[in-house]
């Protein structure tokens, strides 16, 4: 056996013993699951039928967790574009001002879109203006991170020669950096649009607009048929939103060509949809908000309660963090086991064609349910703690990461997997040593992506009973509690932070 082989069984052992503690730690039982299993049968066979006559009184919540989705998807991916350049290390903004700026993108980018919507309403009320302001905020942070990352790794040369004309650093920005990572641009934010389609509809939990807080009350009353019509809804509107989003995206690729005139019409048609959307969102209502709620809450979140910070015991936010990390690296671990066979299913250059439509429609069913409805879901077969979190987001991560796994398999060259079936080998080998060789960078750069997802997820599914650290910063932000909501919210920066250095550090072992 080869060092490097020696050391890579030793990562995987450490690994192994690592998520054997995690684990035990959240108090997993897969008996347990076994042997409270019907409760799960129950609810999934209550919802169907659905009950069909419920329809209009949905239709209104659901356009408006679309138009919170699309004005917010929009606004965070402009926004993005304007302070991307001073993050860029390569585009030499003054170095101060680069580190303020990426330290306020890490800083937004460690709270989930309940948290911020929640925040949102104390500042503008309640209906879609909050939900719609968490979207673009929690869209800006994501954004603005991924576009400096590409305009870090993109060549400057046109840009240099720009500035050299005596073309401004601005002008030279939006000439020759802008349209090279365009592609790449407009991908991420197609993929945010139908992420925060899904985020958007829970938004109503914490009365920031949307289908959320309707979902939440009919799981509460058991009325599950009146919850079935609503995930088929929620599941249309997101084969529709990922149909559009993968056409435009071959569109942008220029995989697919169209003609002037309909490149035309489909910008005329996003704009318009995008003004519509904007211009009948409800304005915020300033009635109960006043200076000093304000500034009480800035002065808490700024100067947070330091005992609650370093409290030792259970009930202290070491412990509690502890635990989100915990459900979200087993849920993840649970998922990535699960969508692996999945995403071979449905991948239709491996599999007969019908067969792979099949599983692609199971994996979108998965995906298109909010991770705050199926925690409200598997509360009721596990119970309230940590292991319903780490069902909840095993099964989130088993929607995102197929669809993940599968374009990375489908865009994998496929000639040695030939070359090994001309030879008669079977279908299992092929796969093992003329696929498989080829998507480990890529499977490890998502399972890395949806476990950074899973920390902000774990930390408010304790809403649900869920374990981690949600249910106390909730119940702080909303019993003014702003001193001990600042110090969850710095110990949730300082663990996004921990787990970002980390992803890089494996990054960089994997190279």
């Amino acid at each position: 056996m080869s060092r490097a082989t020696g050391k890579r069984w030793l990562r995987g052992l450490v690994f192994f013993f690592v998520f054997l503690a995690a684990a035990r730690f959240t108090d997993c039982s897969l008996t347990q699951f076994w042997v409270r299993r019907a409760h799960l049968t129950d609810i999934v066979s209550a919802m169907f039928p659905p009950d069909w006559s419920y329809i209009h009184r949905i239709l209104a919540p659901l356009l408006a967790t679309v138009q919170m989705s699309v004005t917010g998807t929009v606004l965070g991916a402009l926004l993005a574009l304007l302070l991307a350049p001073l993050c860029a290390e390569n585009l030499y903004a003054p170095r101060p001002l680069r580190r303020v700026a990426r330290v306020l993108v890490q800083i937004v980018r460690s709270f989930p879109t309940l948290i911020l919507a929640l925040l949102a309403t104390f500042l503008f009320g309640l209906g879609t203006f909050p939900g719609t302001v968490a979207i673009t905020v929690y869209t800006f942070a994501i954004m603005t991170r991924l576009t400096y990352e590409d305009i870090e790794t993109t060549s400057l040369g046109p840009y240099h020669a720009l500035c050299a004309m005596g073309t401004s650093p601005t002008k030279a920005y939006f000439r020759a950096i802008l349209p090279d990572i365009a592609p790449s641009f407009f991908a991420n934010a197609l993929y945010l649009l139908e992420a925060n389609a899904r985020h958007s509809s829970i938004l109503g939990y914490v009365g920031a607009g949307g289908i959320g807080l309707l979902l939440n009350e009919k799981i509460s009353w058991r009325e599950y048929s009146k919850v079935g019509v609503m995930l088929c809804l929620l599941f249309v509107t997101v084969c529709v939103i990922e149909g559009l989003s993968g056409f435009l995206a071959q569109v942008v690729r220029e995989e697919r060509r169209l003609a002037p005139w309909c490149r035309r019409l489909l910008a005329w048609a996003g704009a318009l949809l995008f003004i519509v959307c904007t211009m009948t969102i409800q304005p915020p209502d300033f009635s109960h908000t006043s200076l000093g709620t304000v500034g009480a809450m800035l002065s808490g979140l700024v100067h947070p309660d330091w005992r609650f910070f370093f409290q030792a015991d259970t009930g202290g936010l070491g412990y509690l963090l502890l635990e989100t990390v915990c459900i979200a690296l087993v849920g993840t671990c649970v998922g990535t086991v699960l969508a692996v066979p999945l995403a071979f299913l449905g991948t239709s250059r491996l599999i007969p064609k019908p067969v792979a439509l099949f599983f692609r429609a199971v994996i979108m069913a998965i995906r298109s349910v909010p991770f705050f409805i199926y925690g409200l879901i598997f509360i009721r077969v596990s119970g309230p703690g940590p292991f319903t979190g780490v069902l909840t987001l095993g099964v989130c991560s088993v929607g995102l990461l197929s669809k993940r796994f599968t374009e990375a398999i489908e865009a994998q060259d496929f000639r040695a997997y030939h070359a090994l079936e001309a030879m008669g080998v079977p279908r299992l080998l092929r796969i093992r040593y003329g696929v498989l060789p080829q998507l480990a960078s890529a499977f490890a750069s998502a399972v890395l992506y949806r476990f950074d997802v899973n920390i902000r997820e774990a930390s408010v599914l304790g809403l649900v009973g869920a374990g981690g650290i949600g249910a106390p910063l909730v119940f702080a932000m909303n019993h003014y509690a702003w001193n001990e909501a600042g110090a969850i919210a710095l110990g949730l920066v300082l663990l996004v932070w921990l787990i970002d250095m980390l992803s890089a550090a494996l990054r960089r072992t994997g190279q």
